[in-house]
């Protein structure tokens, strides 16, 4: 099984509190990630805000060896055409050949938030779609509130995912937007829904409000999900996203599956703490593979035995 690696530090990592990138920050961890061997880096939301744009307007994609650069935007507005949505035209002006659009696939959402019909927001999502597609770029498909939807109305939360894919999605990402799915049920969900897309590639969004955002990317590669999302050292809104750091480390250790180079796999260390200083925040000493205590021992019998 290949696995693809997609890292959104630069755009999901940056809504953590307090932490705040330059341009030429998130130039300098983009470069960093390239030299990982990461697939996909998720650098931001350039029609939100003036100093993503920066970003994408001045970044050099042909300074990534391996690494797609990826602009995230959101489905066109309900009642419109992509074509006149400025959040998904201005895309195609951009040099990262990659767009990863978000949507909502939660009824409840669809028709309380956006205030639309869920035939309305199929079209939106057709749209926006159909439209980065044709206009040259590699098309992710980030389902927004997937579990909660599923679990509301699995049918219509599929339909979101059929929309996408019929309309030139290459990857269905299935988005547990708050951290509140427990492995058992996520991995039963993405089994069956990778069931639904055999064409697809299905990958998962976790976010660690209930402690398991590692768990629950593992959970969903052992269901069948190729493509998975996290951010360096699990930074992140709120309790924070997947830590991309122990679930590669959990990958190829643990499960078997090659995702970067064993001199790669070694400089794990060096990028948790180059993105840590970079973002001023302190590295901490206790996390799983790169923590500087992570193979200390403290008890008698465990460091007998290490000695030993």
């Amino acid at each position: 099984m290949s696995i693809k690696l997609f890292d959104t530090t630069l755009r999901d990592g940056t809504q953590r509190e307090g932490v705040s990138l330059t341009a030429e920050d998130k130039a300098r961890i983009a470069r960093e990630l390239d030299s990982l061997g990461i697939h996909y880096i998720e650098a931001g939301f350039p029609a939100s805000n003036p100093k993503d744009l920066e970003f994408f307007e001045g970044f050099d994609t042909a300074s990534l060896s391996q690494a797609r650069l990826v602009a995230f935007t959101r489905a066109r507005r309900p009642g419109g055409r992509a074509g006149d949505d400025p959040a998904v035209t201005l895309l195609p002006s951009l040099s990262a050949p990659v767009a990863c659009i978000v949507a909502k696939s939660w009824k409840l959402h669809v028709e309380k938030v956006l205030r639309t019909s869920p035939e309305e927001n199929l079209e939106s999502v057709r749209d926006t779609v159909e439209y980065l597609s044709e206009a040259g770029k590699e098309v992710i498909f980030d389902a927004e509130h997937y579990f909660d939807g599923f679990r509301d109305d699995p049918a219509y939360s599929l339909a979101v995912l059929r929309a996408a894919a019929e309309a030139g999605a290459t990857t269905l990402v299935l988005c547990d937007t708050n951290g509140g799915t427990l492995p058992t049920e996520l991995k039963a969900i993405v089994a069956r829904t990778v069931r639904e897309f055999p064409e697809v590639e299905v990958g998962i969004h976790t976010h660690n409000d209930s402690g398991c955002g590692v768990a629950n990317a593992l959970a969903a590669v052992e269901a069948g999900a190729t493509h998975v999302q996290g951010t360096i050292n699990g930074i992140g809104e709120r309790c924070g996203n997947c830590d991309l750091v122990t679930t590669i480390a959990n990958l190829q250790l643990k499960m078997d599956l090659k995702v970067m180079g064993d001199a790669e796999l070694q400089r794990l260390t060096e990028a948790s703490n180059y993105v840590s200083e970079l973002m001023n925040l302190t590295p901490d000493t206790h996390r799983p593979y790169v923590g500087r205590s992570a193979f200390a021992h403290k008890g008698g019998l465990h460091v007998d035995g290490i000695s030993k």
